[in-house]
């Protein structure tokens, strides 16, 4: 059984790249649904699939991370992991269906809990707007708020992972892309352009036509207007996101037990103790017993950007096969052992 995948908004769920990408479960909110109701959702989602990924954006109301923190807290469960992400709508919704499709693999809870920071790294998120008036997720220059006073001024904002913005039209129109092969991916609102599809397809390596889904309802809050095309890059070949995270060292949580990958466990919090071993009896919130090392730790160097490690990224090499080319340049990793066979 994978492990659950549970959102906090039907905005976060894409249609799945194919049959065998597990669905995702939406949390109602918590002005629509009573705290003993949520409860016993979690306890049913738990008992089904023993462990939950919760992916809960920054910019969601502050009472819905209230609510599942205490739902975690009431039910004493070490078994709930709560990821923030910081990418705006349509980019969080890629990293959730990409935790979908990693769940149907073999990776333990820990490590899938933990990949969310890395495959962020790997999301080319941004939109393109009628005005930056009043964006504030996305740092915005003087002069960018004044010239988007000008009639018919447009700008392409990059939210991640490096954040940029150009004006559409001026002499620096290219925003920085991915160095690997991706596909694209578009949510059209009130503003009528092509420039995505124009300059995104053929300077961002973009392989086969932009795919284009519903705007999520929560776009236009976070850009700060309705006047936009929100766009997101990302690999969507599971082989490459597999041996992505395959390719990183895992260690243990020595509070709760878990696997993880990178500086911090996925599920309880805890920071990374290199070299340090599972407390006796040591848990996240108490309530299950310890859980032993997963088998089979990897011995390579993680991606230090991407996850915070301080380990410094060895030379590149490929990630994978086929029509898409793995990650390069200085946050690609470097695989010691070829992936496990895809279930």
């Amino acid at each position: 059984m994978p492990t659950a995948i549970a959102v906090t908004s039907a905005d976060l769920v894409l249609p799945p790249t194919d049959p065998g990408t597990p669905h995702a479960t939406v949390l109602p909110a918590p002005d629509s649904q009573s705290l003993d109701a949520s409860i016993a959702d979690m306890q049913q989602l738990l008992a089904r699939y023993g462990e939950v990924i919760v992916v809960c954006p920054t910019s969601a109301p502050a009472a819905v991370e209230q609510r599942l923190r205490a739902v975690r807290g009431l039910l004493e469960s070490d078994r709930i992991a709560l990821v923030r992400t910081d990418l705006p709508p349509l980019g969080a919704a890629v990293l959730v269906r990409q935790l979908r499709q990693l769940a149907g693999c073999d990776f333990s809870p820990g490590v899938l809990a933990s990949a969310a920071r890395l495959l962020a790294h790997y999301i080319y998120a941004g939109a393109v707007l009628g005005s930056v008036s009043r964006l504030d997720r996305v740092p915005v220059s003087l002069g960018s708020h004044l010239k988007s006073w000008l009639p018919g001024a447009h700008f392409a904002v990059l939210a991640g992972p490096t954040p940029q913005i150009v004006r559409v039209g001026g002499a620096e129109e290219t925003l920085a892309g991915p160095e690997f092969t991706t596909e694209l991916l578009l949510a059209r609102g009130q503003l009528q352009t092509d420039w995505p599809t124009a300059h995104l397809v053929p300077r961002w390596r973009i392989q086969g036509a932009a795919v284009e889904a519903a705007l999520p309802e929560s776009s236009p809050g976070w850009w700060g207007t309705g006047k936009l095309v929100e766009f997101a890059a990302y690999l969507p070949d599971l082989p490459v996101l597999y041996q992505l995270v395959a390719s990183v060292r895992r260690e243990t949580c020595h509070w709760c037990a878990m696997d993880l990958i990178g500086d911090r466990c996925g599920f309880c919090g805890a920071p990374l103790h290199v070299g340090a071993t599972p407390d006796q009896g040591g848990r996240a919130l108490g309530g299950a017993e310890t859980r032993a090392p997963g088998a089979g730790t990897r011995t390579h160097a993680a991606d230090a950007r991407a996850l915070g490690t301080g380990v410094p990224a060895q030379s590149p090499r490929a990630l994978g096969t086929g029509a898409h080319a793995a990650p390069a340049g200085p946050h690609a990793l470097t695989p010691v052992h070829p992936p496990r066979a895809l279930p």
